[in-house]
């Protein structure tokens, strides 16, 4: 009896060394909070609206796909800000490190941009996808906006080039590139300022509605044009690239949908706004804000220099920095009050789902232009384009997604809706300001 008593001992002895040392483990995983906008993500994402975005390279030979699994293999690791799974505390979500094996990489079959379910994926938050030419990253936007995904999406091609071609790999070897950024700092704590108003639009705008299209399916219509040829007519407006896009989208509905008519409720653009320009940040977190161009059409017969100089004017006085950080200080102020960091998770999601619905349906759509995007000269040969566009939101059916590559520019459509009249709309007034547009669609409503 004294010897069975021993080796019980022995055994409860070993239990609880190897349970002290799983739970040391445990706590040395790596762990970290959301982000001031990617607290919303995990409350409103579903099957219907899974704020997921795209962003694609198009490359100048096919893709090869055990090569495009090992580079996501090889790169993966480096990226803190995407190897990672989401966790739900009692008070808020926050990121915990993943640490299985990447995701499967696989050949396109569905439509883009569907909600990302962490349980079917390794618990990750994007998937990498191919199809012919192409590679795709999709994110969950609580991990990071468009310019994270790019700085993600810009390694895995580069490491990805480099096996494919070996000679690229002797002379570069498998070093990050020198602009890629591997920061996690949260620029919304950094930056807020105390006690400021609420920015946001809250009224309801003009809401596109017709047929849709069958569940599931997404339709996606790209349109390009060149860059100095696109320069040439903005420069004649008075008014930048951005601005003019916008007014021709805003022109679209205003002549497709309302029929040049009067409205109760205004055309209004929610257009995300880079901050880190303009506060000096490198961050791979979520850094943006939204704006509003808006126009009200009040009477029968506006012209679209009109049109035009109000969306101009409108964007105008709200992109600067003191405005800018005036809009995202605000929020940070209702997440670092502590009556609010004290309530329980279950009712916060309840009041952010009050709020974001209200917001919404403040906007007629979102048109985010990501900019420029460059690659670095060793892989220039073997990079064709990119292209980028959004998932729907509530109350949202169309949206635009602004980005180029060397002298070419896109604007690419996102929708569910079967009636493309906006779109139509769009590239014929492009036309008829003389810009030669070429049009793609991957064909869920052709007429």
């Amino acid at each position: 009896m004294r010897k069975r008593a021993a080796v019980s001992a022995e055994q409860t002895a070993d239990t609880t060394k190897k349970e002290r040392r799983r739970r040391r483990e445990y706590r040395e995983i790596r762990w970290d909070r959301l982000d001031n906008t990617a607290h919303l993500f995990p409350v409103i994402a579903g099957e219907s609206m899974s704020n997921v975005y795209r962003i694609s390279v198009t490359l100048t030979e096919p893709v090869q796909p055990e090569l495009l699994q090992q580079a996501l293999d090889i790169v993966l690791p480096k990226f803190d800000g995407f190897n990672l799974r989401l966790r739900q505390g009692v008070f808020w979500y926050y990121f915990e490190e993943n640490g299985k094996p990447a995701p499967r990489v696989r050949e396109e079959n569905a439509f883009p941009c569907r909600f990302i379910r962490q349980n079917r994926n390794r618990s990750y938050m994007f998937r990498v996808t191919y199809y012919k030419y192409r590679i795709n990253l999709e994110v969950f936007h609580v991990l990071t906006d468009g310019m994270g995904g790019i700085n993600f999406l810009k390694e895995l091609t580069y490491q990805y080039l480099r096996l494919a071609h070996p000679k690229l790999q002797e002379r570069l070897g498998d070093f990050l590139s020198s602009d890629t950024s591997l920061n996690r700092e949260d620029s919304f704590l950094k930056n807020y300022k105390r006690s400021h108003a609420k920015g946001y639009q809250t009224k309801k705008a003009y809401m596109i509605k017709g047929e849709k299209l069958p569940p599931g399916e997404f339709g996606v219509m790209h349109g390009y044009m060149q860059i100095p040829a696109l320069k040439e007519i903005c420069h004649s407006y008075g008014v930048s690239i951005n601005e003019y896009l916008v007014a021709v989208y805003v022109w679209s509905v205003y002549t497709e949908c309302m029929h040049g008519m009067p409205s109760e409720r205004p055309i209004r653009v929610a257009v995300p706004v880079n901050l880190r320009p303009y506060f000096n940040s490198i961050t791979t977190k979520n850094f943006f804000v939204m704006v509003s161009a808006e126009f009200h059409p009040t009477r029968e017969v506006y012209t679209f220099e009109e049109v035009l100089r109000t969306i101009s004017e409108s964007l105008r006085g709200q992109i600067n920095r003191e405005h800018l950080e005036e809009l995202f200080s605000y929020n940070v102020s209702n997440e670092k009050l502590l009556i609010a960091r004290a309530v329980p998770l279950v009712l916060k999601n309840l009041a952010m789902r009050y709020v974001y619905t209200s917001s919404a349906l403040a906007n007629t759509t979102t048109i985010t232009n990501i900019g420029n995007i460059s690659v670095a000269e060793e892989y220039l040969p073997y990079v064709d384009m990119f292209h980028a566009f959004l998932a729907m939101s509530k109350g949202q059916h169309i949206k635009g997604t602004i980005c180029s590559y060397g002298d070419t520019l896109v604007f690419s459509f996102s929708y569910d809706l079967t009636d493309p009249s906006v779109q139509r709309g769009f590239f014929r007034k492009l036309a008829a300001d003389g810009v030669q547009v070429e049009v793609e669609s991957n064909g869920v409503n052709y007429e």
